[in-house]
């Protein structure tokens, strides 16, 4: 399995989700983690807290028809694992957020750059387990 390297799309990403992380923080004062996000729209306390939540997730939703109205064409996504796959990975992934009380998007983009002790434990450990399970899965198992 090949990883294709795109740095200037990488970069741009990056520098969108920075872009949203801040204006998010000026704005509402709260903190970008998607796994919080989205926690706050399913069990929302209160109704202004439900609807800046639901823009972003609806904007997320939104954005590759967006893609496709400037561009003509949708963002390639090739999943090569099966439905269940998916399933199994996003249950691990919610529990893993759950555990080390939030996910890589908060810890990562938000938590680092306030300097945030737990953060400063937390991303370590999801690269240093992202970096073990390719390993794993492209060496050891083969896929």
């Amino acid at each position: 399995m090949e990883t294709i390297f795109t740095p200037f799309a990488s970069f741009g990403g990056g520098m969108l989700i920075g872009l949203g992380a801040v204006l998010l923080m000026l704005g509402l004062g709260r903190i970008m983690g998607a796994t919080g996000i989205m926690s706050g729209l399913v069990f929302p306390e209160n109704a202004s807290e439900f609807s800046w939540r639901l823009a972003l997730v609806a904007g997320m939703i939104v954005a590759p028809g967006l893609i496709y109205a400037v561009t003509g064409t949708m963002p390639a996504i090739d999943v090569p694992v099966s439905p269940l796959m998916i399933v199994v990975g996003g249950v691990i992934v919610g529990l893993g957020a759950s555990l080390g009380s939030g996910c890589t998007s908060g810890h990562g983009v938000c938590g680092l750059s306030r300097l945030s002790v737990r953060s400063l434990v937390a991303v370590p450990t999801f690269m240093a387990t992202a970096a073990i399970t390719v390993f794993i899965i492209r060496h050891v198992i083969g896929g």
